[in-house]
């Protein structure tokens, strides 16, 4: 239901008002008073602003007395006696009471009300003045008048004139009491007032104006005003409708003596109740804060807008005024031509409310008594949210092989901004550019619609076959609608599809082979096209894994190159020096799940499973196949169960041990020494960690014997069986380029990083600086990379001197005071392959000689080599310590010789550098 609170006072949308602010002092621009025009409705003066003028504008309205002008605040304006209404496109009108603040009264009968509008362009300087004076001559007053606007209610009182000899005053005079000053002791005026809530509240003129109340005399009355929602008025229940009422008795002085009058006004705040045809407004017929006996109606007349209607006019627009015994009844259709309908899209759905806002004027005689009571109520009401979802009719011939659509009804502040298709979302003039006609259909009642016609052979229309000879052409859309002036967006989603039986089903071949790394697939479709969808392995081929296979397509056919380890190959037998792996594709339709052609390829690639290096290490690459489907790769242990793999995924798990280490035994025959050891799942425990059980009840058993031969220094490798080879195992050497980058990190989370632009980074003395070295673009877990040696530069030349070693072969510079720090990296959504990043973190330091510091910078340099963790021996980890702790790598050489270390133009070194960092002394 409708409630006052909920109204806005100075709600302008187009025209925006700006009450009370500061503004710099500007050059008027005065202009004819076009577009304006005003009269007068009983007691009231009406201004119309129309829309062409304001909108866009900013709208301050000042009341004009005399030489003096005042800005209407939205409190002074309540407080004063005027009010302003503005439609959504800035269409304004402004009521002032005649017995308004700052109006010229000439004795209750003649009033004069000036009013300035100011109205504020994009540019400061721009400002444009209007002044409107209008004088209204009103005599007809009752002994009390009640007036509820907006945003005040107003209560006048007849008081007997003073004699001509006690009145003393100038008619200058009285226009100054009207602007709301304290009267003095000395000359006839309010002394106070006391209002009652119940509680008796007094206060002097000065103190009521300070609470936002208006008290006056004029010639003949005595007016009091008050806001809605003050502490001196409260809401009470009159017949069922609430009201606002306020109660005060008034003390004012006369030539005569003290004389007190008690004044009353009560204002509706509801009683509305609406249906999808009809507005019914009740208005209590006996308002009893108001009145104590009974009443007798003199006149009731109801209006529009402050102005009344009569009953010629009422019929042509289907109004009606009633009663009843407790009420006061009018009934407006919803979509009076004297109201408005506005759009609006709460949670992107379109509704729409309808405005208007009804007066009703009731003169009624108390029982027992001569003095009349005008009642007079200007109530603006609109409509709940009527929800009004768009219409789309479908108006598509397939014969003529063309989308048609109609979209609609909307209001005129509906505007079409943009469509989304399946290719992407276009404005209204791009998709016009595009071929697909967008048209605007205005109705005679101001409605619009909107149409759009798209070829079936258009890129943004899905075909499929959903049965054979028969292609359904789909074309969903989503309309992008803008709600104005107030930009507030909504959406309709239209689905089109249209069948012609025009096509035959394709006829598939598909063809696979394999090298020694890819499954290549090529599919032959013909010139049907490609209207069907893929299955690789368990997942659908999207545009995303499309790119990762690379896809290629043309008329007739497509191509695939599937890695062999890639997630949806199938594992099927390993053995020592291979694996077999299967890749399926299954191609069908996506509406009916037809299959049309299938492919199951099998093929053996070769794969190193088992590394054995001369120092005593061994590697093992566990795999998962597909006869145990629910197996954890990271549940898997040696037969030592703390040696878990260092590295695994969903399909993979890497070891390396130490052969006197983790379980494994040692057996001597002949001129061989054969390590073995098991991986196998840990049974001993019944759940993993993490709680999840460590197999499937219906998975087999997962053993996976690996073992090393030695003949005097050279190192064989087999898994499963003993088959001997001729030399040490070792990874095939590929082609191409693998990139390494060096980042410096905010702080030790390694989450945010400085950006070339933030260089150079400063630092005070002794602040850990954070590095960060990863192998970028490669996904292969069997690749490590490792620092070899990092140093810090005076100069950015990272040949120049001097020059401080921070890594050393791998591992930190002992000889450092301040030993560089290696920190553990964790998988996570950025890292998902920790052998490919390394963090190490340094304390800033600068160089120095004969203790003065040479310069307030370093740049740091790093080496860093990527290696295979199957075959290569310098894969053994950043810093692998040995078992004797005197012999740390890169510092147990004999002085005077230098490890072996890769040429500069090795393909698997990579060289670094970082920007500089500057040192920071706060003592300077």
């Amino acid at each position: 239901m409708w409630t006052r609170e909920s109204r806005l006072f100075w709600s302008l949308v187009a025209a925006v008002v700006v009450l009370g602010q500061a503004r710099p002092k500007l050059k008027q621009n005065l202009q004819s008073n076009g577009g304006l025009r005003s009269d007068c409705a009983g007691n009231l003066m009406r201004l119309w602003l129309d829309k062409a003028l304001a909108v866009g504008n900013q709208l301050e309205v000042e009341a004009l007395n005399g030489s003096q002008k005042t800005l209407l605040t939205p409190s002074l304006a309540a407080q004063c006696g005027y009010s302003m209404e503005s439609d959504p496109w800035g269409n304004t009108r402004i009521y002032s009471s005649l017995l308004a603040c700052y109006v010229d009264n000439k004795e209750d009968s003649r009033f004069t009300v000036g009013l300035r509008l100011r109205m504020f362009g994009q540019s400061p300087s721009d400002v444009v003045s209007h002044d409107v004076t209008q004088t209204c001559s009103h005599s007809r007053w009752a002994s009390r008048e009640i007036l509820c606007d907006r945003n005040y209610m107003e209560v006048s009182n007849y008081i007997a004139a003073p004699d001509a000899g006690a009145k003393g005053q100038s008619q200058e005079d009285d226009s100054k009491m009207n602007a709301v000053p304290e009267t003095s002791a000395e000359t006839p005026g309010i002394w106070k007032v006391t209002f009652y809530t119940p509680e008796p509240v007094s206060m002097v003129p000065r103190e009521a104006g300070q609470a936002g109340y208006g008290a006056m005399m004029t010639t003949n009355r005595l007016v009091m005003r008050s806001p809605y929602n003050t502490a001196e008025t409260s809401s009470e229940d009159v017949a069922g409708v609430p009201m606002e009422v306020f109660r005060v008795s008034v003390y004012y002085k006369a030539p005569h003596g003290l004389n007190v009058v008690n004044m009353a006004a009560a204002c509706p705040t509801g009683g509305v109740l609406f249906t999808e045809e009809v507005i019914s407004w009740h208005v209590p017929r006996r308002v009893t804060p108001l009145v104590d006996g009974g009443v007798k109606v003199i006149e009731m007349h109801m209006g529009i807008n402050g102005q009344r209607l009569d009953r010629s006019q009422m019929a042509a627009r289907g109004y009606t005024l009633t009663t009843t015994d407790f009420h006061i009844i009018v009934e407006i259709p919803v979509g009076s031509p004297d109201g408005y309908y506005k759009s609006h899209a709460p949670d992107f759905q379109y509704h729409v409310t309808f405005t208007l806002e009804p007066m009703l004027e009731v003169l009624w005689r108390a029982d027992n008594t001569q003095e009349d009571t005008r009642y007079k109520v200007l109530f603006p009401i609109t409509t709940p949210l009527m929800p009004r979802p768009p219409h789309a009719q479908d108006a598509t011939v397939p014969e003529d092989r063309v989308f048609s659509v109609h979209v609609g009804t909307f209001l005129p502040d509906v505007e079409l901004r943009n469509i989304t298709f399946p290719t992407g979302v276009l404005t209204v003039g791009e998709s016009n550019a595009r071929g697909f006609t967008v048209q605007e259909h205005v109705f005679a009642n101001g409605s619009r619609s909107f149409s759009l016609t798209v070829p079936f052979s258009a890129d943004a229309v899905l075909k499929q076959n959903s049965e054979p000879m028969v292609t359904t052409y789909f074309l969903p859309l989503v309309f992008g609608f803008m709600v104005l002036p107030e930009e507030t967006p909504f959406a309709h989603r239209v689905d089109l599809h249209a069948s012609l039986r025009d096509v035959e089903l394709p006829t598939i071949t598909i063809t696979g082979t394999c090298d020694q790394n890819l499954f290549y697939i090529s599919v032959a479709y013909g010139s049907q096209g490609n209207n069907f969808e893929t299955m690789v392995g368990p997942r659908q081929l999207t545009p995303e894994l499309a790119e990762i296979y690379s896809f290629k397509e043309n008329r007739t056919h497509y191509s695939l190159a599937v890695p062999f380890t890639a997630k949806d190959t199938a594992f099927e037998l390993l053995t020592s020096d291979s694996v077999r792996a299967r890749l399926d594709l299954l191609l069908y339709h996506p509406d009916n799940n037809w299959a049309l052609a299938d492919l199951h390829l099998t093929c053996s690639f070769p794969m190193t499973t088992t590394a054995c290096f001369p120092n005593g290490t061994m590697s093992a690459l566990a795999v998962k196949v597909e006869s145990v489907p629910h197996l954890v790769p990271a549940q898997l242990t040696l037969r030592d169960p703390s040696c878990s793999p260092w590295f695994s995924d969903d399909r993979f798990a890497h070891f390396s041990f130490g052969v006197d280490s983790c379980g494994t035994t040692r057996t001597f025959f002949e001129n061989y020494m054969l390590y073995e050891n098991q991986i196998s799942l840990n049974h001993n425990k019944q759940v993993h960690s993490k709680g999840a059980p460590l197999s499937h009840p219906t998975d087999p058993e997962y053993r996976q014997t690996v073992s090393c031969y030695y003949v005097v220094n050279e190192a064989l490798s087999a898994t499963f069986r003993y088959r001997p080879r001729i030399s040490e195992p070792a990874a095939e050497t590929g082609s191409g380029q693998l990139m390494v980058q060096m980042r410096l990190s905010h702080d030790p989370s390694y989450q945010t990083f400085y950006q070339p632009e933030e260089f150079p980074v400063v630092r005070v003395l002794r602040e850990p600086l954070y590095f960060e070295v990863e192998l970028m673009r490669s996904d292969d877990p069997q690749l490590e990379l490792i620092l070899e040696n990092c140093w810090a530069t005076l100069q950015e030349d990272r040949t120049s001197e001097p020059r401080w070693d921070i890594i050393v072969d791998s591992c930190e510079n002992l000889d450092d005071g301040y030993v560089t720090l290696f920190h553990a990296v964790e998988s996570d959504a950025r890292v998902p392959v920790p052998s490919h990043v390394k963090r190490f973190s340094i304390k800033m330091f600068t160089f120095t000689r004969d203790e003065e510091v040479l310069k307030d910078q370093i740049y740091v340099h790093c080496d860093a080599v990527i290696c295979d963790s199957r075959a290569d021996a310098v894969c053994r980890g950043q810093c692998l310590q040995t078992t004797d702790s005197s012999s740390h790598p890169g510092h147990g050489v004999p002085k005077g010789l230098k490890r072996d270390r890769r040429s500069p133009g090795s393909t698997r070194q990579r060289r670094l550098s970082s920007g500089p960092v500057l040192l920071f002394d706060p003592k300077r």
